[in-house]
């Protein structure tokens, strides 16, 4: 089945003369994570929560989606471009590359995609109203899969990267890629200024001066048990979604 679903490993002869009600595209990012965790982290459980949640909808409901390959292109906060192989993308890069992808996928027929990202500093929504005024029937929903499900519910110290909600999820899905035991504590700086902590104001942070690790969290406390449970929350979350998503034909019947 998965050839059926995930670009990556697929082939024409698994898609050809197949209808795809949505395509799903994974966004990460190209980033140190802490000093444990692979730099495409976001890229790799974006894809596999993606795909798991295709395969999903696929069995239930009869659903087909198609997961794109997963776009490794993320910006990046000051300080960090400092760090070795951390690859910052401008917006303006960002929005060429969905224009692409959107241009293609509209000119084949698909009118429904879905992005999946896993890298926080990734901010689609106003490239979505751009695109929506050149591709009027086209619908662009963005979500991050970290939020589908209430991460305290899982977690004993949920953190904001390379912690242990993407260190569980990574132990889950790969383990062979991580060695737990090299990890840092991922001890992070917060604001000085009330304004800023509290979120009522915002500016990047300079990770550098934030984090000596590059993580924000501690990981210690992660296993591919909860990481598990996690996903499982999760990828149901984006398989009732796709449903629903899948199921409306006119624009009208978003609203009640």
């Amino acid at each position: 089945m998965k050839r059926e679903i995930d670009l990556s490993i697929s082939v024409y002869g698994a898609t050809r003369g197949k209808r795809y009600d949505v395509a799903i595209l994974p966004w990460g990012a190209t980033e140190p994570h802490n000093l444990h965790l692979p730099y495409l982290t976001d890229s790799i459980l974006s894809h596999d929560v993606a795909v798991d949640a295709a395969q999903k909808v696929m069995e239930e409901e009869g659903i087909r989606c198609m997961v794109l390959p997963p776009v490794n292109m993320g910006a990046q906060n000051p300080g960090q471009r400092d760090l070795p192989f951390c690859m910052h993308f401008r917006q303006e890069t960002q929005k060429a590359i969905l224009t692409d992808i959107v241009a293609n996928l509209h000119h084949q027929g698909i009118r429904k995609l879905l992005i999946i990202n896993g890298h926080g500093g990734n901010l689609f929504k106003g490239m979505i109203r751009d695109l929506a005024v050149d591709y009027p029937d086209f619908i662009i929903a963005s979500s991050e899969w970290f939020k589908m499900a209430p991460a305290k519910e899982f977690f004993d110290n949920p953190g904001d990267h390379a912690d242990e909600i993407e260190t569980s999820v990574m132990l889950y899905y790969h383990p062979e890629l991580i060695r737990l035991e090299e990890a840092g504590e991922g001890r992070a700086k917060g604001f000085s200024i009330p304004a800023l902590a509290e979120g009522k104001v915002w500016i990047p942070r300079h990770w550098t001066l934030v984090t000596t690790d590059t993580g924000i969290g501690n990981p210690a406390a992660s296993t591919a048990e909860k990481g598990e449970r996690f996903v499982h929350a999760v990828v149901k979350a984006y398989a009732d979604f796709l449903k629903d998503f899948t199921n409306i034909q006119k624009q009208t019947d978003f609203y009640k």
